[in-house]
């Protein structure tokens, strides 16, 4: 499994949330580049930007952070938030990301999905599944729908979307660990895709745990808070997830 730093971006500034709460931020770094490249220089090999004002108002509001930090790191970069139109997702790749995360316009908009795995193929077009309270979260984790996560994987890989990143966005910031019966069931659900998993790593043995689930659709983990907060390393972690 791959480790994907995390840098959400609200404000101008590198935050993290908790639970989704937009009220209950924590401010780590004034300029996403500072903290990307602290990662960078840490040993990521990639890493995931998402655009918090963006998913809030439905389109991308910090494509120029992202141009900064895939101009000046050159690590491959998945970018999400507010991504919900043909030209957002153009500006996004225009802009440097090597992939792109769309979220609530995958579920609402099926003409808007199919042009971008068309147009892009499904290796470069990941769709976020965000569940809260059971149910799928959208517009920035703001509405609840009415599917659950394994409705939302069906109906997406019927979309023929391939790879996916699935986010606990009640763990979100807790440091809790994950759910690792949830996780192996995601897993399980993505069918040949594959799947990134979020919310609520906390310490060095959350990832170990993952691991131990050897997971055949499980890819990958997203990490913020930990990170942040300096509960292990960038080193450390990729260490867990390989072993």
């Amino acid at each position: 499994m791959r480790l994907y730093p995390a840098i959400d971006i609200l404000g101008g500034s590198a935050v993290r949330l908790v639970q989704g709460d937009f009220a209950a931020k924590r401010v780590y770094d004034e300029d996403p580049l500072s903290a990307a490249r602290a990662w960078s220089e840490a040993g990521a090999s990639q890493l995931h930007v998402v655009d918090l004002d963006g998913a809030r108002t439905g389109t991308p509001v910090n494509l120029e952070h992202l141009r900064r930090i895939t101009g000046e790191l050159g690590l491959p970069v998945q970018f999400g938030g507010g991504l919900r139109s043909p030209e957002a997702i153009e500006q996004a790749f225009d802009a440097g990301a090597s992939r792109v995360i769309l979220g609530t316009a995958a579920l609402t908009d099926p003409a808007l999905l199919g042009g971008a795995l068309a147009q892009h193929g499904p290796e470069r077009v990941l769709v976020s599944v965000d569940v809260r309270g059971g149910r799928v979260a959208t517009a920035g984790w703001s509405e609840a729908q009415e599917l659950d996560a394994f409705g939302a994987l069906d109906q997406l890989k019927t979309a023929a979307v391939e790879h996916f990143v699935f986010t606990n966005v009640d763990r979100d910031g807790m440091l809790g660990g994950p759910d690792l019966d949830e996780v192996g069931r995601i897993a399980a659900a993505v069918g040949g895709g594959s799947v990134l998993y979020s919310g609520g790593i906390g310490e060095l043995a959350d990832l170990e745990a993952l691991a131990r689930l050897r997971a055949p659709g499980l890819v990958g983990v997203i990490v913020g808070k930990a990170l942040y907060e300096r509960r292990f390393t960038v080193a450390e972690a990729e260490e867990a997830l390989a072993a």
